[in-house]
């Protein structure tokens, strides 16, 4: 089997800046271990990012309902550092994929930007990806839209959540509740 990791907004802006999730840190620092135990599992690994413009529409400043964050070549745009070492210095290549670039559109999902499911849906021919395992921040609605779009494309069969890495603004409900009504696969 083939499988893709689809890590999820791991930025500093959403772990320990401008927008952090409660209990980011810990879903990240436990992610890290988990690549570094299944070192080799993943066939690719896809990170996406937000990588907004200064002016961006999602922007309190412009109307919209969250504070400056992921902005563009800025410290709260970056990886997590703990994620770093695990991401590039085991098996199975790894791609940063970019959201969010245009300051008029919002993107929740990295499939909503062009360029970057582009890429995603290229990674997923070449390597004959048959699964995907999705995490990341914030997980009612990063990670829940990305999940729901990808469904869209891939089918739900293609998908298995990885719960344990997934922080939520909310503490989890939506995505839970999306899970159990979706019967989509989880691992805990």
């Amino acid at each position: 089997m083939n499988k893709l990791l689809l890590i999820v907004d791991p930025q500093i802006d959403f772990i320990s800046g401008s927008l952090a999730v409660n209990g980011a840190s810990q879903a990240m620092d436990a992610l890290a271990d988990y690549i570094r135990q299944f070192d080799g599992m993943y066939t690719y690994k896809a990170i996406s990012t937000d990588w907004h413009p200064y002016n961006h529409c999602s922007f309190e400043k412009q109307g919209g309902p969250w504070p400056l964050h992921c902005v563009q070549n800025s410290i709260g745009a970056a990886i997590y550092p703990n994620l770093i070492e695990p991401l590039f210095n085991t098996k199975g290549p790894s791609k940063v994929l970019m959201k969010g670039t245009n300051a008029k559109t919002e993107e929740y999902s990295i499939f909503k930007n062009q360029t970057s499911a582009g890429h995603l849906k290229l990674i997923m021919k070449l390597k004959d990806i048959n699964q995907i395992d999705i995490c990341g921040i914030a997980g009612d609605y990063c990670v829940l839209d990305t999940l729901k779009d990808g469904i869209q494309i891939y089918g739900k069969n293609m998908f298995n959540v990885l719960l344990p890495y997934c922080a939520s603004i909310d503490g989890g409900t939506a995505l839970s509740q999306f899970l159990k009504t979706e019967r989509i696969r989880i691992s805990y």
